[in-house]
């Protein structure tokens, strides 16, 4: 993977990197907590709920990457793209073009 991947690069890598269905499960649920949080944050006023949220997403996450995929999140090298692939990957399920 070069070192600055495009995101039509990086998320086959990406997805390679989530194939358990334990990881998507707990990606889709920290992704989940994060949009609600959001949401509520805004309707409520509450900025710091927008914190819990990021807290949530990346603690489902690197959960499934730790004790289920047994890998490192792709968060440490490519931030950016590991977001965006995230956002991506959970339409995708949600659409059911990617199974979980």
């Amino acid at each position: 993977m070069p070192a600055s991947p495009s995101f039509a690069e990086f998320y086959p890598y990406y997805l390679r990197e989530h194939q358990r269905w334990g990881t998507r499960v707990l990606h889709f649920i920290g992704t989940t907590l994060f949009l609600v949080a959001l949401v509520l944050a805004v309707v409520w006023a509450r900025p710091l709920l927008v914190l819990a949220g990021v807290g949530a997403a990346y603690g489902f996450a690197w959960v499934g990457h730790f004790f289920v995929e047994h890998n490192r999140p792709a968060t440490f090298q490519h931030p950016w793209l590991s977001l965006r692939a995230d956002f991506q990957l959970y339409w995708d399920l949600l659409r059911g073009r990617e199974k979980f």
